[in-house]
């Protein structure tokens, strides 16, 4: 796998922003309202939860240029819930307002930090500003799709699912061990249970399902000892974020 340096993930931040924004500046009010592919939000939702988290990364990597940490939102994530339904019904423009300032500003803090910066503790997960940026790569990734208007997991690149692979092992059961068999690619293991499980499929599949979303791309087959099997359950999103949203 390839491993990811900040400059690196600085460069997929300020990719994923742009396309993000590309697709919330073809949006116009009927669009916004309609339905995102997240059961019971519509896109609206989806994009005051984009502005959400870029607002939420920002101060966390502006205090922790202070060498200073704060919880990722502003009354925990009663208060992310509550903002996030207050901002749902607002029309496009103020939306691409909202979205555009929100990305402006945490780019800016990414932007700004030296090579020590990266390291700074933050409050998330009571990592690092580097994985704050890796939290937000996702976020911008994953959610670009829920807005459905393409730009979904078979645009996911091979960098993003194997870093997906690696993020998501914590949803592996117990006593499961996961053999990945992306197509064309080399295989890798998730988990350390006596039940070992083959999932072969398009890389970008393996990482949807991994991430509760719908491989778009063909059908996942799941083996065991060489018969074919049910796709196990995976166990809730990693704690520390909201499960599917």
């Amino acid at each position: 796998m390839t491993e990811i340096t900040p400059q690196a993930l600085l460069a997929e931040l300020h990719k994923a922003a742009a396309t993000a924004a590309s697709v919330v500046a073809k949006l116009d009010d009927s669009a916004v309202a309609s339905p995102s592919e997240l059961p019971g939000w519509s896109r609206g939702h989806v994009l005051a939860h984009l502005a959400g988290i870029a607002n939420a990364m920002a101060r966390q990597v502006e205090f922790a240029a202070r060498g200073e940490t704060v919880e990722l939102y502003d009354g925990g994530y009663e208060g992310r819930n509550r903002e996030i339904e207050l901002a749902a019904g607002h029309d496009a423009a103020q939306h691409r307002a909202s979205v555009d300032a929100a990305f402006a500003r945490v780019l800016a803090a990414f932007d700004a930090l030296g090579e020590d910066g990266w390291s700074a503790p933050i409050s998330y997960r009571n990592g690092t500003a580097f994985d704050g940026g890796l939290a937000l790569w996702r976020e911008l990734t994953i959610h670009t799709g829920d807005l459905g208007t393409g730009f979904g997991p078979e645009t996911w690149s091979r960098t993003f699912c194997e870093h997906l692979f690696r993020f998501l092992e914590a949803r592996v059961p117990e006593g499961i061990k996961l053999v990945l068999q992306p197509l064309a690619l080399p295989q890798l293991t998730l988990g350390s249970g006596a039940r070992s499980i083959a999932v072969n499929g398009m890389i970008t599949d393996i990482a949807a399902w991994l991430a509760g979303r719908t491989p778009t791309l063909g059908s996942l087959r799941a083996s065991e000892a060489a018969d074919g099997v049910e796709l196990p359950e995976l166990l809730p999103w990693p704690s520390g974020a909201p499960a599917t949203k």
